[in-house]
């Protein structure tokens, strides 16, 4: 049995392993060794790993701007799927964002990831239509 608590600097280099090797999370400069700690100072308690054989099986990535939540990189090393553990780690999260004031949380899946896309679907998430979304770098 395995255990969730929160995320900190000291877990990226497991993390980033674990990230690079799923398919369909893309991984960008943005998420870096210094991006990242910042991200985890300005959301702190709203990130998580989960830790089962001494080791980081699971993650997620969660904050929020004041008015929505935003979660990325909910990943669960394939040999330990179908164990709900995306799922706990999830819902650990929306309870913080929920704790906080935020009242709805959303998450960009890549289209293509089949794998991805099934489980916010099984998990009751909302597949949105009708907007774009537009990206600049700054």
């Amino acid at each position: 049995m395995g255990t969730i608590r929160e995320m900190t600097i000291h877990d990226y280099e497991p993390m980033i392993q674990l990230w690079s090797s799923i398919e369909g999370l893309a991984l960008s400069n943005a998420d870096s060794k210094e991006n990242i700690q910042r991200y985890l100072e300005r959301n702190q308690g709203l990130s998580y790993v989960w830790e089962q054989d001494k080791q980081i099986v699971g993650t997620i990535l969660c904050g929020h701007d004041g008015r929505r939540g935003f979660i990325y990189h909910v990943a669960v090393n394939p040999d330990y799927r179908n164990q709900k553990i995306g799922h706990q780690l999830v819902q650990t999260s929306l309870n913080q964002l929920r704790r906080e004031g935020i009242d709805k949380c959303h998450i960009f899946v890549i289209e293509d990831n089949a794998i991805g896309n099934g489980f916010w679907s099984a998990s009751g998430w909302e597949k949105r239509s009708g907007f774009y979304v537009y990206s600049k770098n700054t």
